[in-house]
């Protein structure tokens, strides 16, 4: 059983020991702190907190929990249920609200969950904000609210419908286009609550949607990490139905992966790919992606004449970098679409809407898309922490015997060759190293990722 305490939140699995899982005293504890955190950014009177979560078993208890403790600290708490992170980060500034907290644990398999924190811009909060959070946390520096001073919950579950709104009013979603172009979509939202948003935006778009695992029930059919080896169900399905595509989301719907008509993954690596090229075609301007994320994005920006630049592995790291260089679209290679035309946070949701908008307007199948971008093959590996293995001390070995090529250790070790190139890093969710590879073909990619698993694994003499 684990509980992982992060600058970005607090992520752990359910039931056992207090201090070594996500247990209701330890939820309890790290709403205390965020609440606590809030109060002291902006002395005042009245302080609100969006709340919303996923579809996981354990959500609605964890929420009560959560909600509860603030209401204990005097803070008016808006409850959205049921909801998607994106939704979340969307009502936060339209509810003027102090901050908020998304209760789900993303691709984490069912028996986890998490508290993820937003700052009052509906972002996710920096490290040194982070930081201060888990001091408060440790210290247990709660100061509770009296009796005629406690906090309310007032429920809101319009937010999913607010939030397509907002997607549909935005200038490049091409609703015109894509209800014309009349395509048929298969969704598996994994029974989490993107079966809920995201027939909602397909319907006003006007797309026939086919359901797979849209039932908000929180039992995951499969591996909820959006992965090729977990997606054969929605292939079949594509194929079966003979649809234009599928989408799947993760349990919290701010990852996006593609299916195109043949059955086949388009890549999750390349949904930014596209959203991107789309987005540039009709506007100039910069791009971001992190470290991990494929070299495909470099080449679309340098094609459409902007400047292509990587972040550290975060959401919170890539906003950032967005920001200071006034990128028009970014994101992660996972899935993850952030397009601050709408807001800073991933959201697949807006990236659907503006896949489709380039699809409808090329009138171009999913597959024949993909043959328009760089062929590049990832490999995506891990190996589990040991607590004698010293991470620090491996990764500077290899930084140390690969000097002579180009290399980044703004976040773990990449190291870039001229075909090539492997990323390696220490989870922030899990208690692994991620090995990330990217080449010309998969086979290479793959042997160069199975090399420096033999590399770290003779440095850590295991």
């Amino acid at each position: 059983m684990t509980l992982i305490k992060s600058i970005s939140g607090f992520r752990g699995t359910i039931g056992g020991r207090t201090d070594d899982n996500l247990t209701p005293v330890d939820a309890v504890k790290f709403a205390a702190a965020y609440g606590t955190w809030v109060k002291q950014q902006l002395p005042k009177e009245n302080y609100r907190i969006v709340v919303g979560r996923d579809a996981r078993i354990s959500g609605e208890m964890i929420q009560e929990l959560v909600m509860n403790t603030l209401v204990g600290l005097g803070i008016q708490v808006i409850d959205l249920g049921l909801s998607t992170t994106p939704t979340v980060e969307v009502a936060v500034p339209m509810e003027h609200a102090d901050g908020g907290i998304i209760l789900t644990a993303s691709h984490n398999p069912k028996q986890w969950n998490a508290l993820k924190l937003l700052n009052n811009k509906g972002e996710f909060i920096n490290a040194e904000e982070g930081a201060r959070v888990l001091e408060i946390a440790e210290k247990q520096d709660f100061i509770f609210a009296e009796v005629d001073d406690l906090g309310k919950i007032t429920k809101n579950d319009a937010y999913i419908d607010m939030h397509i709104d907002e997607i549909l009013d935005l200038e490049l979603v091409n609703t015109e286009a894509i209800k014309k172009a009349k395509f048929s979509v298969v969704v598996d939202a994994v029974n989490s609550t993107g079966g809920i948003a995201i027939p909602l935006l397909l319907e006003r778009l006007g797309v026939e949607t086919i359901k797979l695992y849209c039932e908000p029930t929180g039992e995951f059919p499969h591996n909820p990490e959006p992965l090729k080896e977990h997606l054969t169900d929605i292939c079949k399905k594509v194929l079966q139905e003979k649809a234009n595509l599928g989408v799947v989301v993760d349990p919290d719907v701010d990852r996006l992966a593609i299916i195109d008509e043949n059955g086949q993954m388009f890549g999750e690596e390349y949904t930014l790919v596209a959203v991107a090229d789309y987005i540039l075609g009709h506007k100039k301007g910069n791009t971001v992606s992190n470290l991990s994320s494929s070299r495909a994005l470099r080449d679309v920006t340098e094609k459409h004449g902007g400047t292509y630049s990587a972040s550290a592995v975060g959401e919170v790291n890539v906003v950032k970098l967005m920001k200071d260089t006034q990128a028009v679209i970014g994101g992660e290679g996972n899935g993850g679409i952030i397009y601050p035309e709408l807001h800073y946070g991933r959201d697949s949701l807006v990236g659907i809407a503006l896949f489709l908008s380039l699809l409808a307007e090329r009138s171009i199948s999913v597959s024949e898309l993909r043959k328009t971008y760089p062929a590049y093959y990832m490999a995506k590996n891990k190996i589990q922490l040991t607590p004698s293995l010293d991470v620090d001390t491996i990764l500077a070995t290899i930084a140390q015997r690969y000097q002579k090529e180009e290399i980044s250790t703004v976040d773990g070790v990449k190291i870039d060759f001229p075909e090539n190139w492997v990323h390696l890093r220490k989870s922030n969710t899990e208690p692994i190293i991620r090995i990330y590879t990217e080449a010309k073909t998969q086979e290479t990619a793959d042997i160069l990722a199975e090399k420096f698993i033999a590399e770290i694994k003779e440095i850590a003499g295991i």
